[in-house]
């Protein structure tokens, strides 16, 4: 099946499967008119790959864990090298996360002591043009 077929099938646009290929996450051949040729796991692959990028996973972690992964789901084998790989994404989000939180918190302070001081508009505008004024 070409491209737009493989697009149609699995609700990925052409551009995110050609970069699938790209990353070396999904395998096209070659016609003799040059265009890309997807076999029938193609489908399959790409639902995994949507899935395992669903769960946060980079390309990269997804090119190590898809030659191990059966259906579409997928399952994965619980091996070490595969449950380390994935527990190394978890840390690395859950540090995100850390980091998101403490940033909303600190915005959310900023914002409650901006509505506590309340009144003037900064920088104090002038009336007639909405330009700063002068200080």
């Amino acid at each position: 099946m070409r491209i737009g077929e493989l697009g149609r099938r699995t609700g990925v646009n052409a551009h995110q499967l050609r970069y699938y290929e790209a990353q070396g996450l999904l395998e096209a051949d070659r016609g003799a008119n040059g265009y890309r040729e997807y076999d029938e796991h193609a489908v399959l692959r790409v639902k995994q790959i949507r899935h395992l990028l669903g769960a946060g996973l980079s390309s990269e972690d997804i090119a190590y864990l898809l030659p191990c992964a059966a259906g579409e789901a997928p399952e994965l084998p619980g091996c070490p090298e595969l449950l380390a790989a994935m527990r190394s994404r978890l840390r690395r989000l859950d540090d995100q996360m850390d980091r998101l939180a403490q940033s909303r918190d600190a915005l959310a302070d900023y914002i409650d002591a901006a509505e506590r001081m309340g009144g003037e508009s900064y920088p104090p505008f002038d009336d007639a043009g909405l330009e700063p004024a002068p200080a």
